[in-house]
């Protein structure tokens, strides 16, 4: 959609809906009724315009950032997934002067953003939640638990094998972790309820140099099911894993992301370079967000109390009206899955992270961490394994192997590479960046 006044650059087909068109999902933004937005069942990044007002909504997996240009004759609104592609329509047009990364906005998860175009000063956007899951308002039974969160899964899985991925073979970024795992299982599950074959499958595994720990883990886990046939591991050599690259595709300087990215990146062209057709791929971003389970003493301005009292802290990070929040990048997962959109598009897939999907946040929110754990960090750490494990068995039958946490660039690799590899400095990454609009 381009008009004198909005220049939307984004890609109408990479919205995954549902439950309603994209036409109909744009007019439920262009409304600003945020109860309606908040019923739209997909993956999105939409514009819409009402009069001078431009209103934009996204889900976690499908990143939107705005820029506004200013012209004689008024304001104009440019909108992409990308910075370097609202940066090339600047340069295109002549008000490239005017670019800076830092003066992109991105669009909150979660939010219905809202932007007047009336001219200099801009106002500050608006922003109006739309997805308010209710927190610890479920039953502490892990096993009930266990079995809502994995049917919800299950759920968006199904809907977007008979809606998105109708046909054709199906990837799983597998690590043998537990949110793989869940995601792997559930799908070779539903692809049977579907009346499907399972031969869709595959569980494609990273290995650095043939080495790194996820292939025997991976290995060990499909094994133990009887499922062995299905993993199918991808060899690359170290030199092509580039955090460099990953900082250019990414657009981002958070080391933890990056070297995702980067990992990410190197597994996406082996596949690729395998399957040159490939278009589906199924991953777990979004599992260790919602079940919080990342080590807290890892980051200094984390308490488990903070975790555990704030809504949606990993998913938005401190909130938009928090002095923590970053206009240009977001917050929390909302700013962090960057690390598996971008890759994956860079190499021409379409990922699906079952996780991130509204149905399946609300299941999590609703779990009584606080009653599960009583602030106790071991316990809240081996709650995901045992909640994720009892669902998967409840759903599926399957009975899930679980192993402890381990990040993906850590387990493709081994740890003299790793460190070869990456920095260890977050200031690293930002000259990497800044560098690349100098």
């Amino acid at each position: 959609m381009i008009t004198d006044r909005v220049v939307d650059l984004t890609d109408p087909s990479r919205n995954v809906l549902f439950n309603v068109t994209l036409d109909e999902a744009r007019a439920r933004v262009a409304s600003g009724d945020a109860r309606a937005v908040g019923q739209i069942d997909g993956q999105f990044a939409l514009v819409a315009t009402q009069g001078v007002l431009v209103r934009m909504a996204r889900s976690i997996s499908r990143p939107l950032r705005f820029f506004i240009a200013k012209r004689s004759e008024g304001p104009c609104l440019v909108a992409a997934d990308r910075i370097d592609t609202i940066h090339r329509w600047l340069r295109e047009n002549d008000y490239d002067d005017q670019f800076h990364p830092s003066y992109t906005r991105m669009v909150p998860a979660h939010h219905l953003t809202e932007v007047a175009l009336v001219g200099c000063p801009d106002p500050s956007p608006r922003h109006d939640r739309f997805f308010t899951p209710q927190r610890g308002t479920l039953a502490a039974d892990v096993q009930q638990l266990g079995t809502a969160y994995i049917e919800a899964v299950a759920d968006q899985v199904g809907k977007w094998l008979t809606t998105r991925a109708c046909s054709g073979p199906i990837g799983v970024c597998f690590s043998g972790g537990i949110d793989s795992g869940a995601v792997f299982l559930v799908t070779y599950h539903v692809l049977g309820q579907l009346g499907q074959s399972p031969s869709r499958l595959k569980a494609f595994t990273l290995a650095v140099d043939g080495r790194g720990d996820d292939v025997a883990q991976a290995r060990q886990f499909l094994e133990r099911l009887g499922l062995g046939v299905f993993l199918e591991p991808i060899e690359v050599a170290a030199s092509a894993v580039d955090w460099r690259r990953a900082v250019r595709v990414v657009e981002d300087y958070k080391p933890l992301d990056i070297q995702a990215a980067a990992m990410s990146l190197a597994l996406g062209e082996g596949i690729r370079q395998r399957y040159p057709d490939w278009r589906f791929l199924l991953d777990g971003d979004g599992g260790d967000e919602n079940l919080k389970d990342y080590p807290i003493e890892e980051n200094p301005e984390l308490t488990i109390r903070s975790v555990l009292h704030n809504s949606m802290l990993y998913q938005e990070g401190w909130g938009v009206g928090a002095i923590k929040h970053s206009q240009t990048y977001s917050g929390g997962l909302s700013r962090g899955y960057a690390r598996t959109y971008a890759p994956a598009t860079t190499c021409g897939f379409e990922v699906f992270s079952p996780f991130t999907q509204p149905a399946v946040i609300r299941i999590a929110e609703g779990i009584p961490f606080i009653e599960l754990t009583g602030y106790d960090h071991d316990r809240l750490y081996a709650l995901k394994g045992e909640l994720v494990a009892a669902g998967v068995r409840a759903v599926t039958g399957f009975t899930m192997p679980t192993f402890p946490k381990r990040r993906f660039q850590h387990g493709a690799t081994q740890r003299d590479e790793f460190t070869r590899l990456f920095p260890q400095r977050e200031r690293d990454y930002r000259r990497a960046f800044q560098a690349l609009y100098e």
